[in-house]
């Protein structure tokens, strides 16, 4: 039967963005495998307050190709119109200085819907370009704070992509991890001080042979997906040909997705709402049992996890996954599909090791809370 084109409508996520200036993107639902990366992907935009995602792997695996597919799935968000840092006008965390202070002196602010941004850091970046950059002379002849927003700025509620972020200064993989973890950038020169939020999920990928970024460094990412070259030659034919249908007519194959891309850009709407509700108490409806948590910890311990932001991730984790599933209580399933993701990356302590292949997160796993061999 032919497919017939209709006009994309507003919102919708699975349509090409040809009509507004943007190239055509690969739908996320279309992608084949890489389920690790796709589900870590997923819980954070969910919960951008997990930390973020490292996606290992080889060469031509589609690691860019599916993160960039993620943005398409995430609705519209309303932005204060002409503000360079995406300010939230209904939140004053979310805001910049400038606009809050507007917003406190009863002002009426413009308002727009924009789609979320998904912002690539270049390898070449420079501290300034990341950051944004004052003009000191400005500062100085006319008293103002003249400042230039970079890439932090533009990242604000939407998504940081850092391609081969284990060739990138570690000073600026600091950096990135500094604002992603605290929700602010702040440039100070010369005396003069500004900040603006910057709330964003920070996604960095690589490819393992070209080294691994330093313990203390990776330790920071929440989630550490790997994958891997599909063999099954099947598969990879499908894989072949999905692509070349997508690039000879990419109207027809986003409209064959649209379904499935708007069911699951529902499923993480529903999930943020899920999350986000809370009881008379004011504690989430989305929580894991005492029991489990103290599993969830157990399981850290004997692994010899440092610190405990492997406790907090795997729960924020079981809980994203849980809301994302529909139900408030977390069960062992949840935690068994983000126990590895949330753990592997964090037994390496030796710079010269290789990140565990997660036999021993689920070993320890399976024998905390009282499963079979897999």
């Amino acid at each position: 039967m032919e497919l017939q084109w209709n006009p994309p409508r507003a919102g919708d996520p699975a349509v090409t963005t040809r009509l507004n200036g943007r190239r055509p993107v690969f739908p996320f639902t279309a992608i084949v495998g890489q389920e690790d990366m796709k589900l870590s992907l997923i819980l954070n935009v969910i919960d951008p307050q997990l930390g973020g995602v490292m996606v290992m792997g080889d060469r031509g695996t589609g690691k860019s190709t599916t993160i960039r597919a993620l943005a398409d799935l995430l609705p519209e968000i309303e932005v204060v119109a002409g503000d360079p840092f995406n300010s939230d006008p209904n939140s004053l965390d979310l805001m910049s200085d400038e606009v809050r202070a507007m917003k406190m002196q009863g002002a009426e602010l413009a308002v727009e819907r924009r789609r979320v941004q998904i912002v690539d850091l270049p390898l070449g970046a420079t501290e300034d370009r990341v950051c944004g950059t004052i003009d000191i002379e400005k500062a100085l002849t006319q008293g103002v704070k003249a400042f230039e927003p970079g890439l932090l700025a533009r990242a604000n509620r939407g998504i940081l992509y850092v391609d081969e972020v284990n060739l990138l200064d570690d000073h600026l993989v600091d950096v990135l991890l500094d604002a992603a973890a605290m929700g602010w950038n702040t440039v100070e020169r010369e005396g003069i001080s500004i900040r603006h939020p910057a709330r964003f999920v920070l996604v960095g990928s690589g490819n393992p042979e070209e080294g691994e970024l330093r313990p203390q460094l990776l330790d920071r990412f929440a989630m550490h997906a790997e994958i891997r070259t599909v063999k099954d030659p099947k598969l990879r034919v499908q894989i072949v040909e999905q692509r070349a249908d997508f690039d000879n007519n990419p109207d027809r194959f986003l409209l064959a997705y649209r379904k499935t891309q708007l069911d699951l850009s529902k499923r993480i709407v529903n999930a943020r709402k899920l999350l986000k509700a809370t009881d008379r108490e004011g504690h989430s409806k989305v929580r894991a049992s005492y029991e489990l948590r103290l599993k969830i910890s157990e399981v850290c311990a004997e692994l010899d996890v440092d610190g405990l932001r492997g406790d907090i991730v795997t729960n924020r984790a079981a809980c994203a996954l849980a809301a994302f599933e529909g139900h408030a209580q977390v069960t062992t399933h949840d935690i068994a599909r983000v126990i590895v993701l949330c753990l592997r990356h964090r037994l390496r302590k030796d710079p010269l090791e290789t990140v565990d292949s997660g036999y021993k997160v689920d070993k320890v796993f399976r024998r905390v809370f009282e499963l079979p061999p897999e």
